[in-house]
């Protein structure tokens, strides 16, 4: 049995061999709050800099996503792993899908929800 753990991790190395340009800015938009004298920050934040700051990193965010909200506790936690003095930076919770078996789904794509007509 696989679990949905593995399933993500499998997704996220994936993604990350194809987009390493997105590993390199999250290190460096890491760093920077570092320098600027964060003890703590918020993985989401780093991830919404990449999304909305970055033209053309990590996909081009209309035929795939530009990277899944799925990735952003292994990248909190590869980044703990790499730069061990700085372990704890992102507050991470224990991953609950080690315990929960996989559900066989790929990563999404925007064509994947379809128009919502709101009237």
């Amino acid at each position: 049995m696989t679990s949905r753990y593995e399933e993500m991790r499998e997704q996220v190395q994936a993604y990350h061999h194809k987009h390493p340009e997105v590993w390199k800015k999250f290190v460096e938009f890491t760093f920077d709050r570092i320098k600027r004298g964060y003890k703590h920050y918020s993985v989401n934040g780093i991830f919404e800099r990449i999304r909305w700051d970055l033209e053309g990193v990590g996909g081009d965010g209309k035929s795939t996503f530009k990277i899944g909200n799925n990735y952003r506790a292994f990248y909190a936690r590869r980044f703990h792993k790499m730069y061990k003095e700085y372990d704890g930076f992102f507050r991470t919770r224990e991953q609950t899908s080690k315990q929960r078996e996989a559900n066989g789904l790929d990563e999404l794509g925007p064509d994947d929800f379809p128009m919502v007509n709101w009237n």
